[in-house]
């Protein structure tokens, strides 16, 4: 079997895994369908400092939040447990090409982050009214690919630094939960004092939900491509392929 066809059969292995497993699906999909219509019903009407609707804000908010948690918060958490389990170890001990593994993992994580981004636009569109950017799709899906591919390469290096299952969750959600407030994806920005904003624009979550946000910001011209934004996204995720190249491990921490 050619390195392609094992790569197709490992990322339908791991799309099985990911939809029969109740509890990924609920935190995955469920969570940010929740914090949407929650959000929607605490903000309601119209940030007027953003000349923005609510829920025009949230939309792209909620899916910045769910591309995280398919990616970053997804591969962090269930690459430690398998490795934890002995499964990462089991596997390599098989012909699998290491490649591949990651290539069915992060395949699955790009693939989610995809029907979340469909799910939250319809869901947006159809109950809520909120427009669909058409004319900036071409930037939406550019900070999709640049934003998720980034955060998959986060979620693997994050694992060097996880001692073990029990961990897993703990970790990975105090380092990512925290930012979903300060960066204005929980919180409207502009009830964010400007100096907390200035120090998460040190990490990448602000700059991923800037990306998408201005693609439904109606002061944003031309057709809204933030490479600014992007850049200093693409250069976490470069920095984590480093420190996942240099640390990732296959055995249990403990032996």
């Amino acid at each position: 079997m050619s390195g392609a066809a094992l790569a197709v059969h490992q990322f339908r292995f791991d799309q099985k895994t990911f939809w029969r497993n109740p509890a990924s699906v609920f935190f995955t999909v469920m969570f940010p369908v929740m914090f949407l219509v929650i959000f929607d019903l605490v903000f309601s009407g119209r940030i007027k400092e953003l000349h923005i609707d609510v829920s025009t804000y949230y939309v792209p908010a909620i899916i910045t939040l769910a591309v995280i948690s398919a990616t970053f918060q997804n591969l962090a958490m269930s690459v430690t447990i398998d490795r934890e389990f002995g499964i990462l170890k089991r596997g390599r001990g098989t012909p699998l090409p290491d490649w591949v593994f990651f290539a069915g993992r992060i395949g699955n994580s790009l693939v989610v982050s995809l029907v979340m981004l469909v799910l939250l636009l319809a869901i947006g569109r159809i109950i809520y009214g909120v427009e669909i950017p058409w004319d900036r799709a071409p930037a939406i899906l550019v900070t999709l690919a640049v934003g998720a591919s980034a955060f998959c390469c986060l979620g693997l290096a994050l694992t060097a630094f996880i001692p073990s299952q029990s961990a897993a969750a703990p970790i990975t959600n105090f380092a990512v939960f925290p930012l979903y407030f300060l960066s204005g994806v929980f919180i409207p920005e502009n009830q964010i004092p400007d100096g907390v904003l200035h120090v998460v624009d040190a990490f990448p979550v602000r700059h991923f939900f800037q990306a998408f946000f201005a693609a439904w910001d109606p002061a944003t011209s031309g057709a809204g491509f933030q490479w600014g934004d992007l850049a200093v996204v693409a250069a976490w995720g470069i920095a984590g392929f480093l420190i996942a190249v240099r640390f990732f491990r296959w055995t249990p921490q403990g032996a």
